[in-house]
């Protein structure tokens, strides 16, 4: 698989909706309102942007231009039926960006609904439970040796091709499939639970995916965050973790024209998420330990956290696309299984490159 570099951006907008084609009954028939977020991931050509390094902070003006006519509004006004998946649609065609991979519309942070050019979406929902564990194969000393707990999220993907309908799979049918196995799972000791002896979130996934496939024929991935900072993707075959990290960083775009303030020093709160695809050691249950992840790639964090960006050596400048650059060559060596990198410079503005055998998979 090549290198795709993405800009991605996203924008927030508050609106109420009706949608009447839930059967009789479903509360979503009612009026009510949400605060949803557009976000939205394209491979950009190198000259879209006013100049080399404007590209995250143009995209997410463009994409803020285009949801505005939402804000505020009664969506029905808008759209005969406003779903997650005609909202996507709408915001698409008002962008018509080039090098557009796709749109996702968030209506609650625990749903959402994101769409490709080809009309494929993934549909997804987000689950909590709280529960103890410990892995009894780590090596004798490791943290997650002695008994402890989470409050374990997981969220479930359905890929449909909707081929013009205006919605995938109803949240509700996701929720539904989920209801035994919370009860199975909350506020339980997952080591008592049979097939979850050894219960690593690469072990919890593929016990989920297990049991939700055969009725879900759509599920495509399985993401479970055993911390907010760190989890595991599962789509039945392959198994890629990530570990996020922050950052405070300052920074001048150099490319930026005279008179832009970007050109002046400034600075962000930075997000960046490592995903990293790995087999997984039947023994250990994991790919990777979330902890070696964080132990190896500290030279390279000491060198992003309260510095100044622009002045690091080999960068040709510090936007979000050439840091990923950079950081890709500067961690390589010591994170082989390392094959995607998200930057956020700004909540859920920023840049993403991806490379191996799984592409850039799921939005981040």
């Amino acid at each position: 698989m090549s290198e795709r570099l993405f800009h991605q951006a996203a924008s927030r907008f508050e609106a109420a909706r009706r949608v009447a084609i839930l059967p009789e009954g479903h509360r979503a028939r009612r009026l009510h309102g949400h605060g949803f977020v557009a976000r939205v991931r394209a491979e950009l050509p190198p000259d879209w942007a006013a100049f080399a390094g404007a590209e995250t902070e143009q995209l997410t003006g463009a994409l803020r231009e285009a949801v505005a006519p939402l804000d505020y509004q009664d969506l029905n006004a808008v759209l005969p039926t406003p779903t997650d998946e005609n909202l996507a649609r709408w915001i698409r065609d008002r962008l018509a960006l080039p090098g557009l991979a796709t749109v996702g519309v968030r209506s609650t942070p625990e749903q959402g609904a994101d769409l490709d050019g080809a009309e494929h979406v993934h549909v997804w929902r987000r689950f909590r439970f709280e529960a103890a564990h410990r892995l009894p194969n780590v090596p004798p000393g490791h943290q997650c040796g002695r008994m402890h707990g989470h409050g374990f999220e997981v969220i479930l993907h359905a890929a449909q091709d909707l081929a013009g309908q205006d919605m995938g799979l109803d949240y509700d049918r996701l929720g539904a499939l989920w209801a035994p196995l919370h009860a199975e799972l909350d506020h339980a000791c997952l080591n008592d639970i049979p097939g979850l002896e050894n219960p690593t979130s690469e072990l919890l996934a593929s016990w989920l995916w297990e049991r939700l496939k055969p009725a879900l024929p759509a599920l495509s991935w399985i993401s479970v965050y055993e911390t907010a900072t760190a989890g595991c993707h599962y789509d039945g075959a392959h198994y890629r973790i990530w570990k996020e990290q922050r950052f405070e960083a300052a920074l001048a775009l150099r490319q930026a024209p005279a008179g832009d303030p970007r050109r002046r020093l400034h600075g962000h709160s930075y997000l960046l998420r490592l995903h990293l695809s790995a087999p997984l050691d039947r023994v250990l249950g994991w790919t990777v330990d979330y902890g070696d992840v964080k132990a190896l790639f500290k030279p390279v964090y000491a060198q992003l956290d309260h510095h100044r960006l622009d002045t690091l050596q080999q960068l040709r400048d510090a936007d979000p696309a050439n840091l990923v650059l950079w950081i890709r060559e500067q961690a390589a060596a010591a994170l082989p299984a390392l094959d995607r990198i998200d930057l956020f410079a700004t909540p859920g503005c920023g840049a993403g490159l991806s490379w191996g055998e799984l592409g850039p998979a799921l939005p981040a």
